[in-house]
């Protein structure tokens, strides 16, 4: 179709295990150049399928491709790979200018192209004032932004990042942003992965979800958020007096149904957990009712993971059925 980008990244069937742990199972995806946010629960293979696209693990099955070319087999293709890791292993006695530079050198770089770059690369992540220090005395957030500068300096056009803003504070974070929206305006593919909806929310509209080892839907953004509005909610509310509660939350047109599992707690089904919520606010004002917690064990990302492989393994069509290789929409899902 004219018009449409080239997938740079493709991953045809491919299930990775370690011994009897399987940490992907029959994902196939293709990526265009952008941002695309990698969501999942911790251990759901986000970092084993890094490492695959950068060459660092070999797949049990299937293929991975990273500009048409073997990432594990390629020389080619493993230069326009920029990798972030999770773990931090940074040499504390050079300098950020230093231990950049060497990087670019290991990259073919002359020593004074290397220097170059290295500033370039330290100064778009906001670090040029910062550079000649020794990354030993780095706080949390500005070592993420060594692992970054690392990762771009030889100008790769595929990044990889395994949690790039986890402990970073708001000055890194702007930092971060900035400087990777300008990589994919300039026509790099970043692949970011997090376990945080909203980091995602705030660099890109592209998600794509997996859990337990497969890759069980993508869609934008916004519908993923629909998926976990759409999703079983249940309130618990503990409180002096639930049963009172529980007559006034059966008059919202929110509510599906109440329970009352003991003498202090009420638990609603909300159809509309916003307007559930709404009402559970004006009936605790409107009753005086003393309110302990208001707690939901549904109102996160891992929930809609459960939710949705479930919806899979009953066949409702999230995604996870993939054995042909086609991404289904994340909206038939919702619609499911």
């Amino acid at each position: 179709m004219s018009g449409v980008a080239a997938p740079v990244v493709e991953l045809e069937h491919v299930s990775k295990w370690y011994g009897r742990v399987t940490a992907l199972s029959d994902v196939s995806l293709r990526l265009a150049p952008g941002i695309w946010g990698l969501l999942g629960p911790n251990g759901a293979g986000k970092t084993t399928l890094l490492r695959l696209l950068a060459g660092q693990l070999a797949p049990n099955l299937g293929a991975v491709r990273v500009l048409g070319e073997s990432p594990r087999r390629s020389a080619r293709a493993r230069v326009e790979i920029g990798l972030c890791p999770e773990a931090d292993a940074l040499y504390d006695e050079l300098t950020a200018l230093e231990l950049v530079a060497a990087m670019a050198e290991l990259s073919g770089a002359t020593k004074a192209e290397a220097r170059a770059r290295a500033a370039s690369a330290l100064e778009s992540f906001g670090l040029q004032d910062a550079m000649d220090r020794r990354v030993g005395g780095y706080s949390r957030g500005m070592r993420q932004r060594v692992k970054l500068a690392q990762a771009v300096v030889h100008d790769p056009r595929v990044l990889l990042l395994d949690e790039p803003l986890t402990g970073t504070d708001p000055v890194s974070r702007k930092h971060i942003l900035d400087a990777l929206r300008a990589r994919a305006c300039e026509g790099a593919l970043i692949l970011l992965s997090t376990h945080v909806l909203h980091e995602v929310e705030s660099l890109t509209d592209q998600v794509l979800l997996i859990a337990g080892g497969r890759l069980v839907a993508e869609g934008r953004a916004a519908e993923i958020r629909a998926l976990l509005e759409s999703h079983p909610h249940h309130i618990v509310v503990e409180c002096d007096r639930p049963r009172v509660l529980a007559a006034r939350m059966l008059a919202c047109p929110g509510v599906a149904g109440v329970r009352l599992p003991d003498p202090h707690t009420l638990v609603v089904e909300a159809r509309d957990p916003d307007a559930a919520y709404d009402a559970l606010a004006t009936a605790a004002v409107e009753a005086e009712l003393e309110v302990r917690s208001i707690t939901s064990p549904d109102a996160s990302l891992e929930a809609l993971f459960h939710y949705v492989v479930e919806r899979a393994s009953a066949g409702a069509g999230t995604g996870a059925d993939r054995a042909v290789g086609r991404a289904r929409a994340l909206s038939r899902a919702s619609a499911g």
